[in-house]
């Protein structure tokens, strides 16, 4: 047979470039090749442009509005809603801390503002896990948008203790998404007691259904409002209302009680004008009276009396 001398061209060219050797010696020449395995070869070659002419993009899923921050107007101020961490996730969508900020800042200024300007807000934050630096980078944005956070309504005690650091008002609730907590039914146990180991500022209000202990001052202009008790391990001279869903038999305590309001259950009283001769630790509770205020000491052993005439042992007094 007769050498092709353009086949033996191409094989001297390619055998000056090493690469090109071992693609041609491995791929035979179209001329050699079946029709049958040359169409398959021309398939396979322009595979990747019929592949991506045949599947477009899928454009991203767009995002829950459940999932976001949403501002409700409720009267003279607003409430700010987020999400449920927990239920937000078993939906899926659910979107981190950095992106929930940055969708709710484009919204508001993407938007025409339909509040005045220093609309207060109250935060819904639900059962959200806030510290402080969330709350800030929270009221940063909401100041921005000429908008004022004052209160932050939460299931979890973590956020509450943050938001009380942070200067503002609490209403510690339980697993509910309302900002108003309604007194428990009768029988109905109280929430788990809520400890804050910090000063109440004036202007902050803290509400709990269930017992406030506070670690520190309780200054004035400040109030603490609880189902349960509520002692202070330090001056108490805010309001402080204990029993607030209608229990009498609540009672308020403090290091030094000096406050500018007392109240216990329906009853209101009012702290004796001048200062306080001895600084001792006070109890105040209702009796045949209305409210009375007695010395801690005095109060223990009236209880622990109390108790000895109901046939109880001493060690049940406390």
């Amino acid at each position: 047979m007769v050498p092709d001398d353009s086949a033996s061209l191409a094989i001297t060219e390619a055998a000056a470039d090493p690469d090109m050797l071992s693609v041609d010696v491995s791929t035979p020449a179209p001329s050699d090749m079946p029709e049958a395995t040359a169409q398959t070869h021309s398939d396979v070659s322009n595979a990747p442009e019929v592949a991506a002419d045949a599947a477009p993009p899928v454009p991203a899923p767009p995002i829950d509005p459940r999932t976001q921050l949403r501002l409700r107007n409720d009267g003279e101020h607003l409430v700010l809603l987020m999400p449920n961490g927990p239920q937000a996730e078993a939906e899926g969508g659910a979107l981190g801390w950095g992106e929930l900020l940055q969708h709710f800042k484009q919204r508001l200024n993407g938007s025409e503002p339909f509040w005045q300007p220093n609309t207060v807000v109250h935060l819904a934050a639900r059962d959200r896990l806030l510290d402080a630096r969330q709350l800030q980078a929270l009221e940063e944005i909401l100041t921005a948008a000429q908008l004022t956070l004052k209160r932050v309504a939460t299931s979890r005690r973590q956020t509450a203790m943050a938001a009380v650091a942070a200067g503002y008002s609490v209403d510690q609730l339980a697993a509910e998404d309302t900002l108003v907590q309604s007194p428990p039914a009768p029988g109905k146990p109280l929430a788990e007691p809520l400890y804050l180991q910090t000063t109440v500022r004036s202007g902050v209000e803290i509400r709990h259904p269930g017992t406030i202990v506070v670690l520190g001052d309780v200054n004035p202009g400040s109030s603490l409002v609880a189902e349960g008790d509520i002692l202070v391990w330090g001056r108490l001279r805010g309001m402080a209302h204990a029993g607030s869903g209608g229990d009498r038999s609540r009672c308020i305590m403090a290091l030094q009680m000096h406050p500018t309001q007392l109240r216990l259950a329906d009853l209101v009283a009012r702290a004796p004008d001048g200062p306080t001769g001895d600084y001792l630790p006070e109890v105040a509770y209702v009796g045949n009276n209305g409210i009375r205020i007695a010395q801690a000491q005095a109060f223990a052993q009236q209880h622990f009396n109390a108790t000895l005439e109901r046939g109880a042992q001493p060690t049940d007094a406390f």
